[in-house]
C-alpha cells in the first residue's frame, strides 16, 4: 500500500479549511502575540500585519503549486522540479525538521495553560504536553477521513474561542498601551517578523495532504481564501488585544497573555477558559501537523532522500514510522524541556528559521514552474521574504546545518 498509488481522497472543502485554519491557528496565537510585544513593544502590530500580507502570496502559491503537483512531498517536489534532486532533499529536511519541532512547542504551550489553571508548577508543562501530542499520534494513525472530522470540530471550537478572548478585550483596551509605540526600534520589528514565521508556516503543511484533496484543482483555492480571512482576523484581534491590555512583558506573561486579557469576563475563572482554549488549539495543531509532515517524510523516504522506513503505511494508509518520527522529535524536545527547564522561547527560532527558508525556496521554484502571470504572487512572496532574511541573523545557520545534513545523507546513499 503506498500513498500515492492511490490515495483515498477523502478530504473536502470544509475539512480541507478545517485543516488549513488548525494548522496556522496554532500555538503561535497562545504565546506570539506576547513574545512579539515584548520584542517589539505596539509596534509589534505591524510585524502582524505585514506576515498576514505576506500570506497572501505565500497562502496562493502554496495552493497552486499543490493543485498542479498533489503529492506528498510538497515543498520537496516543487524544489525538485524546479532546481534538482539536491534541492529536493534540503528543502525536504528543512520542513520535516521544522514540524516536528514545532510539535514540542504547541504541545508545551497547551501545558503552560494548563499548570497556570491548576496551579501546578509550570515544569509540569511538558507531561500535559506529552499527553496531547499523544492524543494527536492516535487520531492520525486512524486515518485522514476520521482525522479530517475531528478537525472540523477542532476548528469551530479554535474561533469561538478566539472571538470570545478578543470580545472580552475590548472594554480593557487602552490608548496609552500604544505608546512608545516602536521602543525597540526598527530592529525589534524585524526580529518579531522573522519570530511570526512560525505562526504563518501551516499554508506548507497542507500541501503535504494534496493527494488526498477530492478536488484539489477547487478546494485548494477556496479553503485558501476562507482561511485567509479567518486568520487575518483573528490573529490581528488577538495581537490588538493582548497589546492594548497590556498582557506581556516577561517570559511568564508571555507564555499566558490571553488569560490575562479574558480576567474576570463571562463568569468564568479566565485561567481555567483559557486552559481549554489552549488544549483545543493545540490538539488541533498537533494532529494537523503530525498528519501533514508524516506525509512528507512518507515521500522522502520513498523518494530515497531518507531512510525507507520512513515510506512505511499501515492498513488505514497512514504513514506510521513517520508519524513516529515526528512524534519522537517532538517528544524528545518535551524531554529537554522537562529535564532542563528550557521554554517555547529555546526552541522557536528552529522552526522559524527553517520556515523561512523552505518558503523561500517555494517561492522561488513556483517562479521558475508556474507560467506567465501566475509567477506574479510568488515573485512578490519572494523579495518580502527576501528583505526579512538577514533579521534571523545568526540563527541562519540552523538551516546550514539542516541542508549539510541532507546532503551527507544524499552522498552517503549514492
Amino acid at each position: 500500500m503506498t500513498l500515492t498509488a492511490t490515495p483515498a481522497r477523502t478530504i473536502g472543502l470544509w475539512q480541507g479549511t478545517a485543516l488549513y485554519v488548525c494548522a496556522i491557528l496554532g500555538a503561535g496565537v497562545l504565546v506570539l502575540p506576547g513574545q512579539v510585544a515584548s520584542l517589539a513593544g505596539p509596534a509589534s502590530l505591524l510585524a502582524w500585519v505585514f506576515s498576514i500580507v505576506l500570506s497572501v502570496p505565500l497562502a496562493f502559491t502554496f495552493a497552486r503549486l499543490a493543485s498542479v503537483y498533489p503529492d506528498a512531498g510538497g515543498i520537496a517536489v516543487y524544489a525538485a522540479a524546479a532546481f534538482g534532486r539536491a534541492a529536493g532533499a534540503v528543502s525536504g529536511w528543512w520542513y520535516f525538521i521544522a514540524g516536528s519541532v514545532g510539535q514540542t512547542i504547541v504541545p508545551l504551550t497547551a501545558g503552560y495553560y494548563i499548570t497556570d489553571a491548576t496551579g501546578l508548577p509550570t515544569s509540569a508543562a511538558p507531561a500535559f504536553g506529552a499527553l496531547i501530542l499523544g492524543a494527536a499520534v492516535v487520531i492520525t494513525l486512524a486515518g485522514t477521513q476520521i482525522g479530517s472530522r475531528i478537525q472540523v470540530l477542532l476548528s469551530a471550537g479554535v474561533c469561538v474561542l478566539l472571538t470570545m478572548a478578543i470580545v472580552a478585550a475590548v472594554p480593557q483596551l487602552r490608548w496609552d498601551a500604544y505608546t512608545p509605540f516602536a521602543p525597540h526600534g526598527v530592529g525589534g520589528i524585524g526580529v518579531a517578523v522573522v519570530i511570526l514565521f512560525f505562526a504563518f508556516s501551516g499554508w506548507e503543511a497542507i500541501s503535504h495532504l494534496s493527494a488526498e484533496f477530492r478536488d484539489p484543482q477547487r478546494t485548494l483555492h477556496l479553503a485558501t481564501l476562507i482561511t485567509l480571512f479567518v486568520v487575518a482576523v483573528l490573529y490581528l484581534g488577538v495581537a490588538v488585544a493582548v497589546v492594548g491590555t497590556s498582557s506581556y512583558g516577561s517570559p511568564e506573561l508571555d507564555n499566558v497573555s490571553l488569560a490575562r486579557v479574558v480576567s474576570g469576563r463571562f463568569g468564568l475563572s479566565p485561567a481555567v477558559a483559557l486552559a481549554l482554549a489552549a488544549t483545543v488549539i493545540c490538539w488541533g495543531t498537533t494532529t494537523a501537523f503530525v498528519a501533514s509532515i508524516s506525509r512528507l517524510g512518507f515521500a522522502l523516504g520513498r523518494d530515497g532522500l531518507a531512510p525507507r522506513a520512513l515510506a512505511r503505511v499501515n492498513r488505514r494508509g497512514a504513514p506510521d514510522v513517520g508519524v513516529l518520527a515526528v512524534a519522537g522529535i517532538g517528544a524528545a524536545g518535551l524531554a529537554g524541556s522537562a529535564a532542563f527547564g528550557w521554554g517555547t522561547s529555546t526552541f522557536v527560532y528552529i522552526p522559524s528559521t527553517l520556515a523561512l527558508t523552505t518558503y523561500l525556496v517555494a517561492t522561488a521554484a513556483a517562479i521558475r514552474l508556474l507560467p506567465g502571470r501566475q509567477k506574479i504572487l510568488p515573485a512578490i512572496g519572494f523579495v518580502l521574504i527576501l528583505a526579512v532574511t538577514p533579521s534571523a541573523g545568526w540563527h541562519l545557520v540552523i538551516p546550514v546545518i539542516v541542508a549539510a545534513a541532507a546532503l551527507v545523507y544524499q552522498r552517503q546513499k549514492i
